[in-house]
């Protein structure tokens, strides 16, 4: 058997090679597979590691890095703002406000629960504010709470490590030396929220504005708010710093210069604060154009605003009959009242109807057609000349005159004494006045202009609207003989290392040429005003300074049931503005004063002893006697 089972044919050995060979190829071919397969992963991993490391490498370095480097972005203290003598109005200081980022927080519900009481808030507070930033990213701080006091401050710092995702942010503020002094220009730099905002979307006060969109800070945005700086810090696992790798430091924005006297302002302020008036105060240089003092009464008190304005406090500004919101200097217009005579002498004189002496005889009242137009002092002026008519502000001269010329004539030497149109001062939403012509009021009234108009419109009442604004414009323009300047609010920008990077010259606007000798009779008039003995103004007089002016009273409404009150019994609404504009020194102008007072009921009385106030201050050194 055993040689039997040893014997092999030729046959079956070809057989076995032929299974040995195809056992081979199946080997090979299996081997060659896993060959492909170890490659194709192979080249799959490859292909990872480049894209990883050289593709996309710079980007997952970064992620990596800020993994262990938190970079923060310090904000830049703005720019400090200065009077015209350098006078520190509005500077900052530090404040430390408290933030969440909660890709580090650990236990978010947690820590808010122990960090309510701390910053005395409620828990749900706190949870408010990280829902409202849901759609932030994570590693993005969310504000908790601004400006903690220092208490707060060395309590978080020294258990820094028990409230993980919290950190401390320094954010400078705005410091106001002088309190809510000029508010009306420099606005402030708190949030409104969204329901605030449509709120004020209400037509207040003609369409005027909040503080809180506009103001200086607003226009010279770009000059004050500086460079942000960036802080890098090395943190561990649980987003806690560890050490300060880096640090740029931010660029302080650049300091800006006011042509604001701060004196002058605060003596205007204080003037109106007193007996709560609303109004506004202007003063400005009548060889320059540039304003020394802009008054809007009554004003806002900026703090409110730091960190957010309660709903309360909002509300109660909306709902103020009085109008704080409203920067009165350029953004509410009223009836010039009697301050636009001086308009209608000027086109009198200008077009030949009438010469310094051409008397009309003022018997109280005058009659045009079937109606009878009235003047202010109801027993008459007599004979009156153009010197007398401005002095002791006749009605009835002025109707003659105003009919004389035309309305269109009106408007043309309005507009060249700086009314019905934007003097272009660096405030936003400035109004234009309107002085009205035949054509305005064919468009915008879709009716014929009456001739009974132009008498109302001669004496500053009808359609005439101004700002206080463009009545000082008007009065300085007078002072000077005829230049208009556009009234300058900004002296100077000088960069953090004290370099001036612009200066602001006057710019002059336009210039009445060939009426030298009207504007003479005309100023001589206004003299009268508060140097004469019948003068509307005299009791605004200071000794040792001759003072030009003009009163004026503007009608808010004519209602018979009040007419035979006395003026301090009708309604406070009802009561007439009263409006009073000057300059002084009479014989050599330097400065243009223009305070109106809403409902003050008379120029003289009402507007006049603010404006006093402050040429009292302006001549302060130079005056024999300082009236007290």
């Amino acid at each position: 058997m055993g040689r039997m089972g040893l014997k092999f044919s030729f046959k079956d050995i070809a057989n076995i090679a032929e299974r040995d060979e195809g056992a081979l190829d199946l080997l090979k071919r299996r081997l060659l597979a896993a060959s492909v397969v170890i490659l194709f992963f192979l080249v799959i991993i490859v292909l990872r590691l480049w894209f990883l490391q050289i593709s996309n490498g710079e980007e997952y370095e970064k992620r990596a890095y800020g993994n262990r480097v938190r970079i923060r972005q310090l904000a830049p203290p703005r720019g400090h703002i200065l009077d015209r003598n350098g006078k520190e109005i509005v500077t900052n200081r530090p404040s430390f406000n408290v933030a969440m980022i909660q890709e580090d927080s650990h236990d978010l519900g947690n820590v808010l629960k122990r960090l309510a009481p701390i910053l005395e808030m409620e828990v749900s507070e706190l949870w408010d504010k990280i829902r409202e930033a849901s759609d932030t990213p994570r590693y993005v701080p969310v504000l908790l709470k601004e400006d903690i006091d220092w208490q707060t401050l060395a309590y978080l710092e020294n258990h820094n490590h028990e409230f993980s995702g919290i950190r401390i942010e320094v954010q400078p503020v705005r410091v106001y030396h002088y309190g809510d002094l000029a508010a009306n220009i420099f606005g402030y730099l708190g949030s409104i929220s969204k329901k605030e905002l449509a709120l004020a979307d209400r037509d207040i006060y003609n369409g005027g504005d909040i503080i809180g969109k506009k103001g200086l800070e607003k226009l010279r945005e770009e000059d004050l708010r500086g460079e942000k700086g960036h802080s890098y810090s090395e943190v561990d696992a649980k987003g806690f710093e560890q050490q300060l790798l880096k640090s740029v430091e931010p660029l302080p924005g650049r300091e800006i210069r006011l042509t604001l006297d701060v004196d002058l302002q605060q003596i205007a302020e204080s003037y109106m604060s007193a007996g709560e008036k609303a109004g506004a105060v202007v003063a400005m240089e009548v060889k320059t154009g540039r304003l020394l003092v802009a008054v809007s009464a009554p004003t806002i008190h900026i703090n409110d605003f730091v960190g957010g304005i309660s709903t309360k406090k909002w509300q109660a500004l909306l709902d103020n009959p009085r109008h704080p919101l409203i920067n009165k200097v350029v953004q509410a217009s009223y009836p010039p009242g009697s301050t636009y005579k001086m308009v209608t002498a000027l086109a009198g004189l200008a077009k030949g109807v009438i010469t310094e002496d051409t008397v009309f005889y003022c018997p109280g009242h005058y009659r045009f057609g079937k109606r009878i137009y009235r003047c202010w002092k109801h027993s008459g002026h007599g004979p009156v000349n153009l010197f007398k008519a401005i002095s002791e502000s006749c009605d009835v001269y002025f109707y003659q005159v105003g009919l004389a010329v035309g309305v269109d004539t009106l408007a043309e030497y309005a507009n060249k004494l700086g009314l019905g149109i934007k003097t272009g001062i660096d405030m936003e939403y400035e109004k234009s006045g309107l002085a009205p012509t035949k054509k305005w009021k064919q468009k915008y009234r879709k009716a014929k202009w009456q001739n009974g108009e132009t008498l109302s419109v001669a004496i500053g009442q009808g359609f005439n609207l101004t700002t206080p604004l463009q009545i000082c414009v008007m009065t300085a323009t007078l002072a000077n003989g005829g230049k208009l300047y556009r009234p300058q609010l900004i002296e100077q920008v000088i960069d953090a290392e004290g370099k001036i990077i612009e200066k602001f010259s006057p710019e002059l606007v336009s210039e009445v040429t060939g009426l030298d000798r009207y504007f003479k009779s005309i100023k001589l008039g206004m003299e009268e005003v508060v140097q004469g003995k019948r003068g509307t103004a005299r009791k605004v007089a200071i000794d040792g300074l001759r003072i030009a002016g003009k009163t004026g009273t503007a009608q808010v409404v004519k209602i018979a049931q009040y007419r035979h009150l006395k003026e301090e019994d009708i309604p406070y609404k009802y009561r007439d503005h009263a409006w009073f504009t000057c300059y002084a020194p009479a014989e050599d102008p330097e400065i243009a004063v223009t305070v109106l007072v809403e409902h003050g009921l008379h120029g003289g009385s009402g507007a006049g002893p603010i404006a006093r106030a402050v040429l009292n201050q302006y001549f302060s050194g130079r005056l024999n006697k300082i009236v007290e």
